[in-house]
């Protein structure tokens, strides 16, 4: 997955609280096969005023002018500031798909569900928990200043405001180093490859047996599943 050190970006705002993860990614959508290909469909009943298809051209769809990712003000925008509860509903991992697809890198809100949390980090995507009279700040920021931008330093653990105000945050050490060396639990786990198979070659020696393919019963066992002869 994408490594994340540090951000720079545009903030732009969705005033809800308890946004789900079929407003994030309608079920319709996750037909798909593939990893990829959802970032345009990223909110699409709210972004879209007609229902969209997996495959749909969005040239013909008509777009709906009062949905914040719709407003110029905030083409661009790589950082989602949300309210409570972000995330909720389902546990599909297509929601942070879409989400990063679509070129956020950032979410911020006063409360996320759980497994959507767990599923962001799991896919680069840092998600910023702060109070609520914080995020209420924010919002009222983004509203009166056009082109409203964060410095968001995963390292340091910190959100620079324009205004040079520092805001700490905190996320737990081991999803911090995974994002900040781009590493999965898979890619985590293939850090320590060398002795996993220095473990598995020590366990071979001292159990010679258990790796006997004539124990399993494999093919290469000339009387595996031999025929029998009733005659």
């Amino acid at each position: 997955m994408q490594s994340f050190t540090r951000h720079h970006g545009i903030v732009v705002p969705m005033d809800r609280a308890n946004i789900d993860t079929d407003a994030i990614l309608p079920k319709q959508f996750m037909k798909s096969v593939s990893r990829t290909g959802f970032g345009p469909y990223l909110f699409d009943g709210l972004r879209y005023l007609d229902p969209g298809e997996l495959g749909t051209d969005l040239i013909h769809r008509r777009v709906n002018p009062d949905f914040v990712l719709n407003q110029p003000r905030y083409k661009g925008a790589s950082i989602l500031l949300a309210r409570r509860n972000f995330g909720c509903g389902s546990s599909r991992e297509h929601a942070p798909w879409a989400i990063t697809q679509y070129g956020i890198r950032v979410l911020i809100a006063p409360s996320f569900a759980d497994i959507f949390l767990e599923n962001s980090f799991k896919n680069g995507l840092l998600a910023v928990t702060l109070d609520e009279e914080l995020v209420d700040q924010l919002f009222n920021d983004v509203e009166a200043r056009e082109g409203y931008a964060l410095d968001v330093d995963l390292e340091l653990q910190r959100i620079t405001l324009p205004s040079q105000q520092i805001v700490p945050f905190h996320i737990a050490e081991a999803r911090r180093q995974s994002l900040l060396q781009g590493l999965d639990e898979i890619g985590t786990t293939l850090q320590s490859a060398a002795q996993i198979r220095s473990f598995e070659a020590r366990h071979r020696q001292a159990q010679p047996w258990l790796f006997n393919e004539s124990n399993f019963g494999t093919p290469s066992d000339p009387n595996h599943d031999a025929p029998t002869d009733h005659a």
